[in-house]
């Protein structure tokens, strides 16, 4: 490669398994992991590091020439439920580390950006079935309305200064190799903990509260495929599905695996922003624009779940 990428926010559950994913493609020295805080042992030893707090431009502006650096996949965000305790925070967090890669790129240090946006930028008003990628979006929560926000910034640099920036909404996501971070759809990864120490679980969400949600490594190969393809004449934030499931749902999957497993339902806080995102939504864009596919299905999660989770409990 003649320049090297960087994943700002590499700790997180996406940014640790996008880091892995990235440096097995391009080369370990190629790819370089930064956070806050550490990330975990393979991360940290498997190549390059760097401590960069994302609010800080002249401390990325420095790690970005020290690597020679062109592509950014900016991770950093705080989730759903953590951005309703402290919206401030969240909000001055969620928009100034998008402001500042914007800014790079707009001065031509960074060529390539990935921004992740998310359903949650979709709100009671927006159609909740095969929920169209141009619809109506009126985002009810802190972390929905940075992430509308950030859609528009994006829009605007690119259209304004030609800033390549690539975005995806991600939906609910499971993986057994990272803990979740404060997100609505995290009783989808509590779950199977709960299975497999406990044989049951009580969840936060009502028992047919139906959400889309994806397995990590489908999130992965959508992450870095639209890094890969051809550039867009315009931005756009893609809707991303796999598949859609309620907490019942998930149960009844489970108990195939585990005849004994039981769940409680007992909705809090939680249940409330749940209920203002979609079932499903419809990707047929990314699809069409480069060749989208979700490769998990429900049964096929379940069980990777369940055998990753048995090795590392």
């Amino acid at each position: 490669m003649d320049s090297k990428i960087l994943i700002i926010g590499s700790s997180g559950q996406i940014g640790t398994e996008l880091v892995l994913k990235l440096r097995e493609i391009y080369g370990n020295e190629n790819v370089v992991a930064s956070d806050i805080r550490k990330g975990n042992y393979e991360v940290m030893e498997s190549g390059p590091f760097e401590f960069l707090d994302v609010t800080n431009k002249n401390d990325i502006k420095e790690v970005l020439e020290k690597h020679q650096i062109k592509e950014v996949y900016l991770m950093v965000a705080i989730l759903s439920v953590i951005a309703e305790q402290n919206p401030q925070m969240a909000w001055e967090l969620n928009m100034n580390s998008l402001f500042n890669i914007l800014d790079l790129a707009k001065n031509g240090i960074i060529e390539k950006v990935f921004w992740p946006s998310s359903i949650a930028v979709f709100g009671p008003d927006t159609p909740k079935k095969n929920t169209p990628q141009d619809t109506i979006i009126k985002p009810s929560t802190v972390y929905g309305i940075s992430k509308l926000a950030g859609e528009n910034w994006c829009a605007y640099y690119s259209k304004k200064y030609g800033v390549d920036v690539r975005s995806i909404r991600y939906p609910g996501l499971i993986s057994y190799k990272t803990t979740p971070g404060g997100g609505t759809t995290d009783y989808a990864v509590e779950i199977f903990y709960e299975a497999i120490k406990r044989k049951s679980y009580t969840c936060f969400l009502e028992e047919n509260t139906v959400l889309p949600m994806m397995y990590m490594d489908d999130a992965i190969n959508a992450t870095i495929g639209v890094m890969q393809a051809p550039r867009m004449s315009s931005y756009i934030s893609y809707n991303l599905g796999a598949f859609s499931f309620s907490p019942k749902e998930l149960a009844q999957a489970i108990t195939k695996q585990i005849p004994e497993f039981t769940i409680s339902y007992k909705p809090d806080s939680r249940q409330e922003i749940a209920k203002t995102w979609p079932e499903s939504v419809d990707d047929s864009q990314a699809k069409k624009d480069w060749g989208w596919e979700a490769k998990t299905d429900l049964d096929q999660m379940v069980e990777t779940m369940l055998q990753g989770l048995h090795y590392t409990i």
